[in-house]
Parts: structure tokens; C-alpha cells; sequence
């Protein structure tokens, strides 16, 4: 596997991001839905990856920078024929890394609550991620929580 910064103009992380799009509307009322369109994910503030294996795109992740201390997880997203491989595990793992190396004491989270999510928050768990009160932005209740980690 090969985890990469990518620079968001590939057609194949087009597609990923706009099924992660419609899946978040699936499973979320439009007003919670707080994943970031391709534009957004450009912005000079988040730093975008993707995770490759054989040639093939496996999943994506990025980190939008909160403060001189604090880094948001974002657009964490394995293409579905990768689940269950470890890709998600491995892509957390380089975000992680990636907030150390810019000295960030903490890094934070927004998921969803609903049954669908369960997966994504079984993963951040086991990585250390608890369950925080909201920040940014954020409002959590039945469809939204927030989890952070210090690093």
C-alpha cells in the first residue's frame, strides 16, 4: 500500500469522494452532513491522501489544520472493495503521524451517530479516540458526535 498527498484531480478520488458524499446523505439529514466537497478539500488549510494498492485506489483521508495544537480529521473514506483490509487502520495511522509532525497536541473528529457509523467509531476507539464535547462548529445530538485523541 501507498499512502500519498494527493492533489485532488485524479478521476478515480473524484468518484470515491462523491460516493462518500452520497453515502453521508444516506445516512444523515442534509443539515449534519458535514463532509467537504472536492473544492473545499483544496483549500489551503487541509492537507489531502489517498491510499493506493496495485495501482488501484483503496481509500482517502485528510487533515484540515484548527490551530498551532490542534489538527480535524477529515473525509476518512475506503473504497468499498478494501474494507475490512486495513487501509482505514493504516490511513489513521498516517494522519496521526502527519499531526505529530506538525506538533499538534491533539486531534479531533466529527462522525455520525446512526447504526452505519458504528464501524468508523469502532476504529477511532481502538485507536484512542473518546468521545468529546462539540468544537468548531460542531453540534452533537442523535446523528453527529465528536471524538478527539491527544498525541
Amino acid at each position: 500500500m501507498n499512502i500519498r498527498e494527493d492533489d485532488l484531480t485524479g478521476p478515480e478520488i473524484a468518484r470515491l469522494l462523491a460516493w462518500h458524499l452520497e453515502q453521508m446523505h444516506r445516512w444523515s439529514p442534509a443539515c449534519k452532513v458535514h463532509a467537504m466537497p472536492i473544492e473545499r478539500l483544496r483549500a489551503p488549510d487541509v492537507t489531502f491522501y489517498s491510499a493506493w494498492v496495485d495501482g488501484v485506489l483503496a481509500g482517502c483521508g485528510a487533515i484540515k489544520h484548527l490551530d498551532a495544537e490542534r489538527g480535524e480529521l477529515k473525509s476518512m473514506r475506503m473504497a468499498p472493495e478494501f474494507l475490512g483490509r486495513g487501509i482505514g487502520r493504516a490511513m489513521l495511522h498516517h494522519l496521526m503521524d502527519v499531526g505529530r509532525a506538525r506538533g499538534y497536541r491533539q486531534l479531533l473528529l466529527e462522525t455520525g451517530k446512526p447504526d452505519a457509523f458504528v464501524p468508523a467509531r469502532r476504529l477511532y476507539e481502538s485507536e484512542g479516540f473518546g468521545e468529546c464535547p462539540a468544537f468548531a462548529d460542531y453540534t452533537t445530538d442523535d446523528y453527529s458526535l465528536c471524538m478527539s485523541r491527544d498525541l
